[in-house]
């Protein structure tokens, strides 16, 4: 994989020289051409001359999702909506990576920058393909609605699968690392168009997402919602951003001063375009009922800072503007900002300009791409129990049974917003692959996947396969029929793709409970988006490993867990709890009692956790000093030492707590992370800086600052505070306490 980037690299530096030589040879024979058609003059001035030729029609007609075509003046036809949450979705086959909460259980930004990447590549591929076919259809743009950076904040959402988890700090790392990776390296032109989304405070409940007022204080909304927004706008540079369907105290986050005018723009600098989620302007004047009409609605959306429009809400700006509501000088800043984006996407220059237009059709589903969806995979499986090393299987047990409703389903590997793979491994497909040709796999369904209707004949069968066998791998879990974005569900303890209950589906629960008592030793390999409350289980069966929605390399991810090739790394990036009843109100967006940041309850998996097949060991914990100043970093270091017999990886995780904050702070806080691989007995130290930004608070009025204070320092392989099961990952977790001293200091 590396050595065929290194090679397009190469290719790339060396046609530098031949793009220097070609735009001069365009810019000598556009002379007398329209400035816009220039490519050697600056993108401003090139945007500002077309715009000028455009008529008012012209330009609200460019505003909406499907841009029409302007023949007169050589403007093609562009769909700007697209996907690519985990691999490009949508455009026929493709690339099918782990869903987005897997990607976020590998704690590996560089690796899901490598598949950002590997995304990008097929990205553009697919694009140029399409248009050489004149096809400018939607799903084949080059402006991606991806990713979605909203924090978790309660299982119940059906949406959270999408999502980095729960955590700012992680979702940050994750986000920016996959902003680059889409959008690329290249000084004067974009890859793609990264658009996280959706600003800002939306987390469900899906059903009433249409209507609903998030209410929160200055407070959560800076220590909480914002941080990722702000660091992938800030540090990943992308391009664009989304806004969400709800209001915010009582604004429409697609109209919101407070959110795209005064954050966005204003504190943070944005120079991009926002569009807005698919529908969400006609819901500010038919759902919210913010304003009298569709108009109002799509004036107010556009002098606040909303460019785009998903959907055909902004044709009424054309009488918008008629009727005095907005201007049309307010039109022409949207649409400058949406034409910056297609110029520095090489829309409007020769292909031979542009790097990424180079990229070959043949890296879309290729070998290298496979083999990175089964490295993310791979990284991104959870062991959340293993007693008495049950883990890793023997492959040469004369018989293994396979029970369970997602042993042998392609759907459930692929989540939503999910691409096409050319072929896709469940995990029955995988474990058959695995054990030796003398093992007889014995399969059966068992029960369905949810639901009051079970069928006997396949339960039966499922307890019979399970006396005759020497060991038993369940495939349980949930799927993204039953969690998901806004849909119908008439499924006991789900309802409009949100989840109602923690609790594994009755009528797994109950074939559980018959395979257990069999006596035979039991595995369980969870398939879900979400945490899931699976306490019977827990006290019970041997094993259970946290697979999520894998990709389509995900039977061959599994099946190399459960039988040794791959020792497992990943890690939750969520809380498993024990109930709902642990929980707050779902519509309550307030953080207090919610994640391992104000969760005072004991859950049933902490954020963070995951074991391994081998022990580490944590030792010299050293920081730069008891005593630093408001404006100085600090350095942390310890020493990580592989103790086991196996080789595997390590998530070192680092958090902070504030021990006598002046206003509320969370209990604790990731501060840094790095996953590491260690040889048996082999050693290394790990080192972070903790930025005076991460000591911060934030007070009433939502100002940040470093102020005088006691601080702890937690570093290990999970949290502190969680005992676990025996054979936990690591052994311990190790602090020390440092202070804070002098005057207090503002962060911006």
């Amino acid at each position: 994989m590396q050595k065929r980037h290194g090679i397009i690299s190469v290719f790339f530096l060396l046609s530098v020289c031949l793009i220097l030589l070609i735009g001069l040879a365009l810019s000598c024979k556009n002379v007398g051409a329209p400035a816009y058609k220039n490519p050697s003059l600056p993108i401003t001035q090139r945007v500002d001359d077309l715009v000028s030729r455009m008529t008012l029609e012209e330009k609200v007609s460019q505003m909406m999702s499907g841009a029409p075509a302007i023949k007169r003046l050589d403007i093609p036809e562009y769909n700007w909506w697209n996907e690519c949450l985990h691999g490009v979705a949508r455009a026929g086959i493709a690339t099918v990576f782990p869903q987005a909460i897997g990607m976020a259980a590998t704690w590996d930004p560089e690796l899901i920058h490598s598949m950002a990447v590997a995304t990008s590549d097929e990205a553009r591929a697919k694009h140029h393909e399409a248009v050489r076919h004149n096809n400018r259809n939607i799903f084949f743009g080059l402006t991606f609605w991806s990713p979605n950076i909203n924090i978790f904040r309660d299982p119940r959402w059906g949406r959270g699968q999408e999502t980095y988890g729960e955590d700012p700090y992680l979702t940050s790392r994750i986000g920016v690392a996959f902003v680059k990776g889409l959008q690329g390296d290249d000084p004067r032109y974009l890859k793609v168009v990264s658009t996280p989304k959706h600003f800002a405070v939306h987390s469900g409940p899906e059903p009433e997402r249409h209507t609903f007022d998030a209410r929160i204080s200055e407070r959560d909304l800076r220590e909480t919602y914002l941080p990722a927004f702000e660091a992938c706008i800030r540090e990943g540079k992308a391009f664009s951003i989304m806004g969400a369907y709800n209001r915010l105290d009582g604004e429409a986050c697609c109209a919101s001063h407070k959110l795209l005018e005064q954050i966005l723009r204003g504190e943070w600098g944005f120079q991009g375009y926002v569009v807005s989620d698919c529908g969400a302007i006609g819901d500010i004047f038919l759902h919210h009922k913010l304003v009298k009409s569709m108009e109002e609605a799509t004036a107010l959306a556009v002098k606040r800072g909303c460019d785009l429009d998903c959907g055909e809400e902004y044709r009424a700006l054309v009488k918008a503007v008629e009727q005095g509501l907005i201007r049309e000088a307010d039109i022409n800043v949207a649409v400058k900002r949406l034409f910056e984006a297609r110029f520095r996407l090489g829309m409007f220059d020769p292909p031979e300009m542009v790097r990424y237009a180079q990229i070959p059709y043949s890296v879309n589903d290729s070998p290298e791409h496979r083999e990175l969806a089964l490295k993310t995979a791979r990284e991104s499986i959870v062991l959340l129990k293993n007693d008495d090393h049950f883990l890793p299987l023997k492959k040469d047990l004369k018989s293994i049974a396979v029970i369970g409703p997602n042993a042998d389903v392609v759907r459930v590997l692929l989540g939503n917003y999910e691409g096409t793979p050319s072929k896709a491994v469940t995990p029955l497909e995988g474990i058959r692959r695995k054990v030796s040709s003398h093992t007889q796999v014995l399969y059966a369904k068992g029960c369905e996947l949810a639901g009051p209707s079970t069928d006997p004949k396949s339960f039966d069968e499922a307890i019979k396969n399970v006396r005759a066998a020497d060991a038993t791998i369940m495939v349980l879990g949930i799927s993204p029929d039953l969690e998901g974005e806004e849909m119908t569900v008439n499924v006991p303890g789900f309802k409009g793709g949100d989840r109602l209950t923690l609790d594994l589906p009755e009528p797994q629960e109950k074939l559980l409970k018959a395979v257990q008592a069999t006596g035979k030793p039991v595995a369980v390999v969870l398939l879900s988006g979400s945490a899931l409350a699976v306490n019977w289980a827990n006290q019970h069966v041997k094993a259970i490993v946290e697979a999520w929605y894998p990709g389509e390399e995900g039977g061959n991810a599994i099946a190399d867990v459960l039988f040794g090739d791959y020792n497992p790394g990943g890690r939750l990036p969520v809380t498993f709890y024990k109930s709902v009843q642990q929980l707050p109100p779902f519509e309550d967006y307030n953080m207090a009692g919610r994640t391992y940041r104000y969760f005072k309850g004991e859950p049933l998996y902490p954020f963070g956790h995951g074991l391994s097949y081998t022990m580490f060991k944590y030792s010299n914990l050293k920081l730069s000093g008891e005593k630093i100043k408001p404006q100085d970093s600090l350095q942390v270091s310890v020493e990580v030492r592989n103790t086991g017999n196996l080789a595997g990886d390590e998530v070192v995780q680092l958090y902070v707590r504030h021990l006598n904050a002046s206003v509320p702070v969370p209990i604790r806080s990731l501060a840094g992370f790095s996953r590491i691989h260690l040889e048996p007995r082999e050693s290394r130290q790990v080192s972070f800086t903790v930025s005076p930004r991460q000591l911060s608070v934030v007070d009433d009025q939502g100002k940040r600052r470093v102020e005088p204070g006691e601080f702890q320092i937690e570093v290990g392989g999970k949290q502190a505070g969680f005992k676990g099961t025996a054979n936990a990952a690591t052994t311990e977790v190790l602090s020390s306490r440092f202070a804070v001293t002098g005057e207090g200091v503002a962060i911006d």
